[in-house]
């Protein structure tokens, strides 16, 4: 197999390549922009959705199923909404050969899905807060050129909805929302940025929204995930109201928390190497792959060590592997580095006289212990895998964030770069053009902390003061 792009020169031949050869997704589907998830990529997809439930159950969300299909008439009630996704709305006009009566579109996102229903649910203050998510597909007519996993039609979406008895009470969400965040992202081993999109760029119908940026690739940015507090701007469209406690009647403030699968392309761009994926264990379907090293006459041995040490990992919680094929050891190792499995066992006769193992993480770092201790300093090498991960991330995203003075600073940037901005569209606007891209808004916070460099200077294009840190970049 020929070697492939160089991640450094030529990033998104090397993105598309790695989903290729690994199988994470399958583009080749005859309607542009939906992929096929294979066996491997559904499984880390499957990992994926594992990490979320568990980050927002642990805040109070509660899963639902909601339908696919939304009526015209619910998706008018909030004109804004519908005037931010009228260009990427998925129609259906027809039962069969007989026009409907009310058009239907595929839901873009499912406020107008939920919040008729939340009307019927939200009767009380006793009902609240309400905070409930789905896992669901949402379909959007992308009209820019399509990327698997970072820019398609049909994308796999976990969204989060609350409804709060007051604005003060949804501000906490949001900081929930952000807390839950930090976990998934811990997980997976990615630093992010907290941006606070500008007004003219936030979400259709919402008082202000918060993204989560990464640097990707060769100069852009990728929003991974969103965090959006509504104030009642939906809830008096649709009714949602409460009696309070003082037997009066209230509109409830709402809240949005969305992660699609582009931070399974965030991830596997950001830690990928020119050998392949590299996946935390998180995420990663084989967290262990044990191979067994045959020599001369040790077949029998060796493959039922391998057997057994596989098993035992597996009874001990580890996503285990043992590779029987008959391919050359140093084949197996290549293609088990190319799906970025973390960890390999190596065992071979004199492993199994000594009752011994090779441990190598997908770094190439290899040690010996005893069969005896294994489960143990597999557990062990695993953490240690993914603080390295971690510390490369870091390390890489710090790199990828710069500081601009000037807008001629800001041409052809192959980074993100922090800004002073007074907060004024006109001057927003110039840094846009300035940056062949987008402002991504004031930096509320990042993870690690400590990448604003003190206090924010005056404004790039005015020079104006009170300003405050910014980023801006080449959104994808």
């Amino acid at each position: 197999m020929s070697e492939l792009p160089k991640k450094s020169t030529a990033f998104f031949e090397w993105y598309n390549e790695v989903l290729e050869r690994a199988q994470v997704t399958d583009k080749r589907y005859p309607v542009k922009g939906l992929n096929v998830w294979p066996p491997f990529g559904l499984s880390i997809r499957s990992n994926f959705d594992r990490t979320l439930r568990s980050a927002v159950e642990a805040i109070g969300y509660q899963e639902v199923s909601f339908p696919t299909l939304i009526p015209e008439t619910e998706l008018k009630k909030e004109s804004e909404h519908i005037k931010g996704f009228e260009a990427e709305v998925y129609w259906v006009t027809k039962g069969g050969a007989t026009p409907l009566d009310i058009n239907l579109c595929l839901r873009p996102t499912s406020e107008t899905a939920m919040y008729p229903m939340f009307a019927l649910w939200v009767r009380s203050h006793k009902d609240l807060p309400l905070r409930i998510f789905q896992i669901c597909n949402v379909f959007r007519y992308e009209t820019k050129s399509t990327r698997p996993l970072i820019r398609i039609r049909e994308i796999h979406f976990y969204e989060g909805h609350t409804v709060h008895p007051t604005e003060e009470s949804a501000t906490r969400q949001v900081q929930e929302d952000l807390g839950s965040f930090a976990e998934i992202a811990r997980a997976f081993a990615l630093p992010y940025l907290i941006n606070k999109r500008p007004d003219w760029d936030k979400f259709p119908g919402a008082h202000y929204s918060l993204a989560l940026d990464i640097p990707f690739g060769d100069g852009r940015t990728l929003q991974v995930g969103t965090v959006h507090h509504y104030r009642d701007n939906f809830a008096r469209p649709y009714g949602i109201q409460y009696e309070t406690e003082q037997g009066g009647s209230a509109f409830g403030h709402q809240t949005t928390y969305g992660i699609s699968e582009r931070l399974i392309g965030g991830v596997i761009g950001v830690h990928g190497d020119d050998k392949g994926l590299v996946l935390p264990p998180a995420l990663a379907p084989t967290q262990v792959v044990v191979i067994p090293v045959i020599g001369k006459g040790s077949k029998e041995a060796v493959e039922g060590a391998a057997k057994e040490i596989a098993a035992s990992l597996s009874a001990s919680g580890f996503r285990t592997k043992v590779d029987l094929s008959e391919d050359r050891p140093g084949a197996k190792y290549y293609a088990w580095e190319s799906r970025g499995v973390p960890l390999r066992v190596e065992l071979g006769p004199r492993e199994v006289e000594e009752k011994a193992a090779t441990l190598a993480d997908r770094f190439g770092r290899k040690r010996k212990v005893a069969r005896s201790d294994l489960v143990e300093e597999v557990r062990k090498d695993l953490d240690a895998f993914h603080a390295a991960l971690s510390e490369k991330a870091t390390t890489r995203f710090r790199e990828q964030i710069g500081v601009a003075s000037t807008l001629a600073e800001l041409k052809g940037a192959r980074s993100v770069h922090l800004i002073g901005w007074c907060g004024k569209e006109e001057c927003g606007h110039q840094i846009e053009a300035g940056v062949e891209g987008g402002l991504l808004g004031t930096v509320e916070a990042s993870s690690p902390e400590g990448i604003l460099p003190g206090e924010a200077p005056p404004c790039i294009v005015c020079e104006g003061t009170p300003s405050r840190w910014s980023a801006a970049g080449r959104p994808l």
